[in-house]
């Protein structure tokens, strides 16, 4: 006898939205996390317009837009010699995106999974996973309690204690090739989105909580020694390769610690007997192309689906899982590569430079481009060979060189 249906371990994005899906389905869950709340963690806290949608879908939409944060409608690259500046394009009938803090967004979804039902259990330590004698997962040991459930799934995040304990298989690793510091500021007003794209370094701002908006900067992995030796001091001549940023900078007031760190990108096996990884324990990559949060949203909304569909016994334990599983990679590999080469901060080559030059100017084209940074659009649709070619051919650029194909080559 099972004491839930289903356990998460982790409440945070994944782990509290996979439990109250699953609660909406009628399903005794258990949710239980070490962390309380609120509290914070690492990361880029921008919810991108699929995962805008799904909120909405779950009925949150309104809850996340009664929190104060403002929506972002406009998203810029700003390339030094020009600047694409677009709409966000709308998904599922959805064209705001959000960059709430993580104190106000895990808080809200653990709430609403005890809405829904859910039994939520924080500063909850899991002391390890229960084995049948078989080798199936059948629950979570605390202390000395044991709790049994039909199946654990792990949303504990890319430091997955239930991924390491089960040795999920790794696959398509990425080094960490970008070190990365964020913090928040007051008094410096942005226009959505802001992205600065200059020689080996990079920054993104984005409007968050209380009129503060927040600074990520990205140095190489290969330099993060010099870049930790003077944080301060390092954002401000980086920020400096911008006269117009700098300008609005130079007002601006730092109102918390920089935080950072860098991430290297591989994807798990999400599934086997008896468990399951969303989120980050189950797929992770760099943060330049800010789609965790997204990622961890849709991920839970195909992974709940997943697991009803096997306990109403509409399909086999091998058949869900391995349709879920199928789908999630079809879906992020696009990303995934692009983020993975993006992250890499070389200069774009002549030919990239080409075909920013084109989309500059055209309403239409600069909305796509920012589509396929925000999920509206695959990056391996929009810069494949064809798509770069009918482009330069609109604007009487003609001349593609070998090394546009390495753009051309993401997500394939």
């Amino acid at each position: 006898m099972n004491d839930y249906d289903v356990i998460v371990v982790g409440t945070r994005i994944a782990g509290s939205s996979t439990a109250l899906l699953l609660a909406h389905k009628g399903y005794r869950v258990l949710a239980v996390d070490r962390a309380t709340f609120p509290s914070d963690t690492l990361s880029t806290h921008i919810v991108l317009p699929p995962g805008v949608a799904a909120l909405r879908r779950w009925g949150l939409l309104d809850r996340l837009a009664a929190t104060g944060c403002p929506p972002i409608r406009r998203y810029s690259f700003d390339f030094g010699p020009c600047t694409i500046r677009g709409a966000v394009p709308e998904v599922d009938g959805v064209r705001e995106a959000y960059a709430p803090r993580r104190t106000v967004l895990d808080t809200m979804l653990v709430d609403a999974a005890r809405q829904a039902g859910v039994d939520v259990q924080t500063g909850f330590n899991v002391d390890g996973l229960l084995r049948d004698p078989d080798g199936r997962i059948r629950g979570i040991r605390n202390g000395s309690a044991d709790v049994r459930a039909g199946i654990v799934i792990g949303a504990d995040g890319r430091n997955s204690r239930v991924a390491k304990t089960v040795r999920a298989a790794e696959y398509h690793p990425k080094p960490r090739v970008q070190y990365a510091f964020y913090s928040y500021f007051s008094g410096l007003p942005v226009d959505g989105v802001e992205n600065y794209i200059r020689a080996r370094r990079g920054w993104g701002c984005a409007p968050t909580h209380d009129g503060l908006t927040m600074i990520i900067m990205g140095w190489p992995y290969a330099e993060a020694r010099a870049f930790k030796a003077d944080v301060p001091g390092n954002f401000a001549r980086t920020i400096g390769l911008s006269a117009s940023f700098a300008a609005r900078f130079s007002r601006a007031h730092r109102e918390a610690p920089f935080l950072g760190g860098a991430v290297a990108g591989w994807l798990r096996k999400p599934y086997g007997d008896g468990w399951a990884l969303v989120g980050d324990a189950g797929y992770n990559k760099d943060p330049i192309t800010a789609q965790g949060i997204t990622d961890a949203l849709l991920d839970a909304e195909r992974c709940s689906a997943a697991v009803d569909s096997w306990l109403r016994g509409e399909a086999g334990y091998e058949q869900a899982m391995s349709a879920w599983h199928r789908e999630r990679d079809t879906r992020v590999m696009p990303m995934y590569e692009f983020t993975s080469q993006l992250a890499t901060l070389e200069p774009p080559p002549p030919a990239m430079q080409q075909l920013v030059a084109a989309i500059a100017g055209d309403q239409t084209r600069m909305d796509t481009f920012v589509g396929a940074f925000t999920g509206a659009v695959s990056p391996a649709d929009y810069f494949s060979q064809d798509n770069i070619g009918r482009i330069l051919r609109a604007t009487r650029i003609t001349d593609r060189p070998q090394s546009i194909r390495t753009a051309a080559q993401a997500g394939r």
